[in-house]
């Protein structure tokens, strides 16, 4: 993406913080999230480029890393640096020798796994931890300063500017997905992206994090992983439907995590008499991938399927989940059940939310609110009283109206 069409990221504020505070930054995410375009966008040049990814330049870090390092002197970028892991107490070496220097060394990497243990062992207390995930609504609508509507600051009497205008643009931008390539060139076709992406993540990511026997079982996998999405996930149902050990399941389960392809919300669990869930529900991070994989390929297919609730509540909750990361917070989402079905889609954990401390969202893939899609939340206000905060009915229509008992209809627009 040309620094002409750059789209500014959530994240640019936080980076600028981390680079003045930090020896070193860790900037982890997804392939195709960014990550190089806002590193040269943000640092003007400042700092040099190394890519790790190239095969020479593995083989020149591994063989010798003080030369590499005296080669590539900081401040400089060396991005994909979990191919070369041992590299980080090589750096850690280079830190301590002035640890007054600050953002001389930026790290990125397309996967959490492995960079986690190193950048523990190595570079504790010497690096911040970043991530990047793709486009968000706010960043596609060009208002990445946006705060969420229960934060200091929101204004609920306008409406902020909308990257998605309608109903139909929605499910259109849903089902392309938000990645930057695909927003920054329209013209690409989605279907073949997405192809061409989830074969270049087996062969990269996949194979490098665990030894996956059968590809086309792991595909499978993950298909039938994205079928259950927004669903309770029960790991060795899916495990068994598939014919592979539980154990297994959970392991690939834990290489999707890692490489930022989906993330698992938990329930969310007070001290109350009634019985609750205890199983986790799964959503892709990206929408794109997740209609690619079960087989959406148009608007209309997703706005009038059976998905369209699932597809409604996997963009809610990336937007949630990137309004956190990128500030540098860890998300504090849950969602809410009962054993007799009564379930709020996100519990946002938040603090200077008014009198509570959850924020509770409902999300409805209609364009138009009433009171009654509002209950589940008068359910949960019954069970937890003070400790729960303003709540939103999440709807695709373009108004914002009190639904009464301490709900509003949110655009999810304005989200």
């Amino acid at each position: 993406m040309s620094d002409t069409t750059y789209i500014p990221r959530t994240l640019e504020p936080t980076l600028l913080r981390a680079l003045q505070q930090f020896p070193a930054v860790m900037l982890t995410g997804p392939r195709q999230a960014g990550k190089t375009t806002l590193l040269r966008h943000t640092l003007g040049g400042s700092h040099g480029y190394v890519s790790l990814d190239a095969p020479d330049m593995r083989e020149a870090a591994t063989r010798d890393p003080r030369g590499f390092l005296a080669a590539y002197p900081p401040p400089v970028v060396l991005d994909e640096v979990q191919n070369v892991p041992a590299l980080l107490s090589y750096i850690k070496e280079r830190i301590d020798q002035d640890r007054t220097r600050r953002g001389d060394w930026v790290l990125t990497g397309s996967q959490n796994l492995m960079l986690s243990a190193g950048v523990t062992e190595s570079l504790a207390g010497r690096v911040a931890l970043l991530r990047l995930l793709p486009l968000s609504l706010r960043e596609l609508a060009r208002d990445p300063d946006r705060p969420l509507p229960w934060e200091p600051g929101a204004a609920p009497s306008g409406p902020p500017a909308d990257a998605l205008g309608s109903p139909g643009d929605f499910w259109t931008v849903a089902v392309r997905g938000l990645y930057p390539q695909l927003i920054a060139e329209p013209g690409l076709g989605a279907g073949l992206w997405h192809d061409g992406y989830l074969g270049t993540y087996l062969e990269r990511d996949v194979r490098s994090i665990t030894h996956v026997g059968d590809v086309v079982q792991f595909q499978l996998f993950v298909r039938a992983l994205a079928a259950r999405s927004g669903q309770l996930l029960n790991v060795s149902e899916l495990g068994r439907d598939l014919g592979i050990a539980t154990s297994t399941a959970k392991r690939w389960l834990g290489v999707l995590e890692a490489t930022y392809q989906v993330f698992t919300l938990r329930p969310y669990f007070a001290n109350l008499g009634k019985r609750l869930v205890k199983s986790p529900k799964v959503y892709f991070t990206d929408s794109g991938t997740l209609c690619h994989l079960v087989g959406i390929r148009e608007a209309t297919h997703a706005a009038c399927g059976p998905m369209a609730g699932v597809i409604a509540e996997t963009v809610v909750v990336g937007e949630l989940l990137k309004a956190a990361l990128h500030r540098g917070e860890s998300p504090r989402l849950h969602f809410w059940r009962t054993a007799t079905g009564v379930e709020v889609d996100v519990l946002a954990e938040v603090e200077g939310a008014g009198t509570g401390r959850l924020v509770p969202l409902e999300v409805k893939s209609s364009a138009t609110a009433a009171p009654v899609m509002a209950r589940s939340i008068h359910h949960l206000a019954a069970d937890l009283g003070d400790e729960l905060a303003q709540g939103y009915l999440v709807h695709l229509g373009d108004r914002r109206l009190p639904l009464g008992d301490g709900v509003t209809a949110l655009p999810l627009g304005e989200l």
